[in-house]
């Protein structure tokens, strides 16, 4: 964590007009926002990223942008013309992309950081930020571990753990920060890349979506909300409007039909909602239709930004009332004390993508999932929604749930992942760069992997072994 120092990180590299002329033509072919719109995402992707690493998981914010920005596709084409302070008096980021492009990303205690402009906005923002203590809601999971790292007594799991860490010869890098497996409730085994441990919240990227779906869920189960209803969006409510007969079913499993493309090119609706718009709810919801509700299967995480925006108007309409929602509703029960919910400038939780856990707390949120929704007698999720949210989805070939990738049904994507060791009941939560929650209910298993895998599309597979080597060892020594 920085102190109370202020830094001032630059690139060593000499800033040239030839140099950046050179790249940024790169980045403004063939553009249509404007020219100026992917320079503005990059530099709030860059803030925002540095300000949670440093002052929510309590990373070197130098190892951040040199691992998880630097070698970034795209912005490694351009690290060189980044700018970047962390303030670690008033807690904040703001960089700078050849001396313009300025974009300032402030951390408010207990809601992780935002994306910022004008003074007052951000003076707003912190007191909105103030943690309003109460009683928390009763554990019901049992304790999984204890305080030391669980070491692998198993040579099979320790060999797929080494595996699983092995850094190839050469680019793009694995970069495995944290695998812990659970079996019948408890770890028997978890590791950790330096720098990290059993305490390290970890980004998620996408895989927030898998808990805006529990939070649906939990809703649903409160008969607040009903997933085959017209969703509750005020924009949409004219009976005239086409976007009226959008389902929370359709926005959970990618079929809105909303046109937020998310090539992430920073040309692309998805990253200017992330980076651009305070209000990111708003301008997913402002968007025409590119097809027919239901119609079409497309990946877009505008879809849980409405979701968001939802349950954020369900639990009382602002960022604290969702925070003690989900803590007292969800967090609580299953132990996860570490979680850190991120939100725009209008105070709606970013419940597609920036979502903070420790590797632990992203395995006890799978295990919610091996039992139905229910924790030591208490139901959490609705009847029957564990079962809703692997249900494969007509027309992803991917092979998606409702908030979940599943290998259930028979799409190319599930034939595939089953091909390489995971049962055909599995289902997980994911995000980009190599964030895994596998839930598998047969075998009464959950493995959460994070990291930092550029192009980790390409490494996709090798997680998927590791759930099957995992499942072999188990089945080894029970014989």
């Amino acid at each position: 964590m920085i102190g109370s120092s202020r830094l001032r990180i630059a690139p060593r590299r000499k800033l040239t007009a030839e140099l950046l002329a050179g790249s940024t033509a790169i980045l403004f072919a063939s553009c249509s926002p404007g020219p100026d719109t992917p320079l503005r995402v990059v530099s709030g992707l860059v803030s925002h990223v540095l300000c949670s690493e440093t002052f929510v998981a309590g990373l070197n914010p130098d190892r951040v942008f040199a691992e998880r920005l630097k070698a970034a596709p795209g912005i490694n084409l351009i690290h060189w013309a980044l700018h970047y302070e962390v303030d670690g008096v008033h807690q904040e980021v703001r960089t700078t992309l050849a001396g313009g492009f300025e974009s300032r990303a402030v951390y408010r205690d207990g809601l992780g950081c935002v994306l910022v402009q004008g003074a007052g906005a951000a003076a707003a923002l912190k007191s909105e930020g103030v943690a309003r203590h109460e009683a928390p809601a009763p554990a019901r999971l049992p304790e999984i571990a204890g305080a030391g790292i669980v070491q692998p007594q198993d040579a099979k799991l320790a060999a797929a753990l080494d595996g699983a860490f092995a850094e190839p010869d050469g680019a793009p890098f694995r970069r495995t920060k944290a695998i812990v497996i659970v079996h019948d409730g408890r770890v028997i085994a978890e590791r950790y890349a330096p720098g990290y441990g059993v305490n390290t919240p970890l980004l998620s990227w996408s895989a927030a979506k898998s808990v805006t779906s529990a939070l649906i869920g939990i809703l649903v189960r409160q008969g607040r909300l009903a997933a085959d209803q017209p969703a509750p969006v005020s924009a949409w409510q004219s009976p005239g409007d086409p976007r009226h007969a959008i389902t929370i079913d359709m926005l959970l499993r990618m079929k809105s039909g909303l046109a937020l493309d998310e090539t992430n090119t920073g040309f692309d609706p998805n990253t200017r909602m992330l980076f651009l718009e305070p209000d990111m709810a708003r301008y997913a919801e402002s968007v025409s239709l590119e097809a027919p509700p239901g119609s079409a299967w497309r990946y877009m995480s505008g879809n849980y930004i409405v979701l968001s925006r939802i349950v954020r108007d369900a639990a009382g309409g602002h960022a604290q009332d969702v925070r003690r929602f989900a803590q007292r509703e969800l967090f609580d029960p299953l132990r996860m004390h570490s979680v850190t919910l991120e939100f725009d400038a209008a105070g709606t939780p970013i419940g597609s993508s920036y979502l903070y856990a420790t590797a632990r707390d992203w395995a006890r949120f799978g295990m919610l999932y091996l039992d139905d929704g229910v924790v030591n007698g208490q139901r959490i999720l609705p009847a029957g929604w564990v079962a809703y949210s692997a249900a494969p989805t007509a027309g992803a070939e991917p092979g998606y749930g409702a908030g979940f990738w599943t290998n259930r049904g028979t799409s190319k994507g599930a034939l595939r992942r089953v091909g390489s060791g995971m049962p055909p009941d599995s289902f997980f939560a994911q995000g980009r760069e190599g964030q895994f929650v596998v839930v598998v209910p047969s075998e009464r298993l959950v493995v959460a992997r994070f990291g930092v895998t550029h192009r980790y599309y390409r490494d996709n597979a090798g997680v998927f072994r590791l759930v099957g080597q995992i499942i072999a060892a188990l089945k080894d020594k029970s014989r």
